[in-house]
Parts: C-alpha cells; structure tokens; sequence
C-alpha cells in the first residue's frame, strides 16, 4: 500500500473554506466558484442542477429565502487520493441558523481534480458532489431533511 500523498491536501481543504465563506456571505457565486464549469452535483432530493451556473442559481435563491442568513460549517473527514490529480473527499457539514441552531446536517461525498485553468497554470476544483442527508444509525431513520433543497 502506497503512503497516503498530502501535498496538495491544504488547496482541497482550500475548496471548502472557501465554499463555507460564499455560503456564509449569502453569494451564490462565490459558493460556486469551487465547482468546476460540468461539475456533477446532486442534491439532498437528488435533483441535479446543470454545472457551477445551476449550483449559482439554485444556492442564490437558498441564499435569498430559506437558508437566509445562515451559515455552512464544515468538518472534511477525509481525502483519498486515486492519483496525483484526482481525489475523493468526505465531508460533513452543518447549516446553522443566526441564533446558533443547527438546522440540517448533511455529508458529502466528492471527486476533485486538478485540472489546467487555461492560462497555463492548474487548480483543484470540484468535478463531483453528492450531497445527502446521513440516516440516524440509532433509530435507523433518515436525521431531519431540510424544507429546502441544499
């Protein structure tokens, strides 16, 4: 079994820093910034917006009803290299309200890649995402789904 590589691990975790202060700002844009332009992202409900624009697009109206003045904190679990460009990382997260009341867990499952940015240099960038809502393993019933897509 090869050591685990961790060089690039600070710009992944990078990626979610920076998702979690776009969320935090209420800008969609900068939330979805870190997903690449095709990214394959599903929802908690398993709907699937089309790429970074439907990510935008869906997270700005969150941002302007719902999920209002919330804020995103994120725990990553782990980051998995499959190669030197490619990895998988699990992520937990938790939506909080403005009094400090936790609204909805949710765990994420996604590929990043480093891919080039066309201007001859790379960067990491979220190619997958699968979100969803953990199931109770005490009760083995799905924990609280949020009113609203995540």
């Amino acid at each position: 079994m090869r050591e685990p590589m961790t060089a690039f691990d600070d710009q992944i975790r990078a990626l979610w820093t920076a998702m979690e202060r776009g969320w935090n700002d209420g800008d969609a844009a900068a939330f979805a910034a870190v997903f690449a332009e095709d990214c394959d992202f599903t929802t908690v409900r398993g709907e699937k917006p089309p790429g970074r624009t439907g990510i935008a697009h869906g997270h700005d109206r969150l941002f302007r009803t719902t999920y209002r003045a919330t804020r995103l904190e994120v725990d990553i679990r782990s980051i998995r290299y499959l190669s030197p460009d490619i990895a998988v990382v699990n992520a937990a997260s938790a939506v909080v309200s403005h009094d400090g009341t936790n609204l909805v867990g949710t765990h994420a499952v996604a590929v990043v890649a480093h891919t080039p940015t066309g201007q001859g240099g790379s960067a990491w960038q979220i190619a997958i995402f699968h979100n969803m809502v953990p199931v109770s393993a005490a009760s083995n019933t799905p924990a609280p789904r949020p009113e609203k897509e995540l």
